[in-house]
């Protein structure tokens, strides 16, 4: 989590951008690879709150059962909620590129990566209230399949 952070302080230190850390249990996974999940998520809240004049982020976490749940939470422009399915396939966009920049390929790599990790993500989220977005990870390496490994 602070390495995503840090990489992205060009994007938020000359903003008023509230940030709400909370604690983060540790998980087994590939650290660039989930570094990777966390800088895309958080990328987008600062990308997503660039209208607002502060912008707030929360990143959370907590164990359920046999998975570790890790949220990041934004106020910024939100989304329908009758398309949130569309939000981690490959290319597909819910804003115009005019409002905000992207090729739409962040959201479908965080589905790619937990998915190889295990895991599960999904998003809720509201026009002009701010989005949630969630991942999860098997608490315990080995517990779910980890197919990190290409050949």
């Amino acid at each position: 989590m602070r390495d995503a952070w840090e990489d992205l302080r060009p994007d938020w230190e000359d903003r008023a951008v509230t940030w709400c850390v909370r604690d983060l249990p540790s998980v087994q996974g590939d650290a660039e690879l989930l570094r990777q999940v966390l800088a895309n998520l958080l990328g987008n809240a600062l990308k997503y709150t660039s209208r607002n004049e502060v912008a707030q982020v929360e990143v959370g976490a907590e164990v359920q059962g046999d998975e570790v749940v890790v949220f990041v939470r934004d106020n910024g422009s939100g989304f329908d909620p009758r398309f949130g399915d569309k939000l981690f396939a490959p290319f597909s966009r819910l804003h115009r590129l005019e409002e905000f920049e992207g090729a739409g390929l962040g959201l479908a790599n965080v589905k790619r990566i937990v998915t190889r990790h295990g895991g599960r993500v999904w998003a809720e989220g509201k026009p002009n209230e701010g989005a949630t977005f969630w991942f999860s990870l098997p608490r315990e390496f080995g517990s779910r399949p980890f197919a990190a490994q290409t050949q």
